[in-house]
């Protein structure tokens, strides 16, 4: 009988904020395979909200419950971070044909670079199917009630942001 192969994936993103939906998707990852790994992104190109630290921290406190999940923040390529965690397997989330599109180019260059690195889909709950991270961020700058698309922990730091 084969030894079973410890299955790490990497769940990459900018994850500005975390939400529902992330979490959704990072629950079920985590029913899936051994150990999932939140590789969110400094992403200096993208103004984001919160800065790396904070989007890692809300991560790891809203995730804690799961033991086989860990949160860390990384820059440069996501393929260098994949080998550097020794995973093999991508998790993405789909909600539109168009998250599909880029996806799948994405997915193409990704195999490019790192031969054998693997990506599979998940779409989200239909409740989560709409909510994006832009979408948090614009309701929350107009003073929208976001406590049913993010952790609390996550609603009260948008707020508290954006009293600043």
């Amino acid at each position: 009988m084969s030894q079973k192969k410890l299955s790490r994936v990497v769940y990459p993103g900018t994850f500005d904020p975390i939400t529902n939906g992330h979490l959704d998707l990072i629950q079920r990852a985590a029913d899936m395979f051994d150990e999932v790994v939140i590789a969110i992104a400094a992403s200096p190109s993208k103004n984001t909200m919160f800065s790396l630290e904070e989007r890692v921290f809300f991560a790891q406190q809203v995730t804690k419950h799961l033991s086989n999940v860990k949160s860390k923040g990384f820059t440069g390529l996501m393929v260098d971070f994949a080998k550097q965690e020794q995973a093999n397997i991508l998790i993405r989330g789909l909600r539109t044909t168009v998250d599909f599109e880029y996806e799948f180019g994405l997915t193409s260059m990704y195999r490019r670079l790192m031969p054998g690195l693997e990506s599979v889909f998940l779409t989200p709950s239909e409740e989560y199917a709409f909510l994006s991270s832009t979408i948090v961020r614009e309701v929350a700058i107009h003073g929208g009630d976001i406590t049913s698309f993010v952790p609390k922990l996550v609603a009260d730091a948008l707020v508290k942001k954006e009293k600043i």
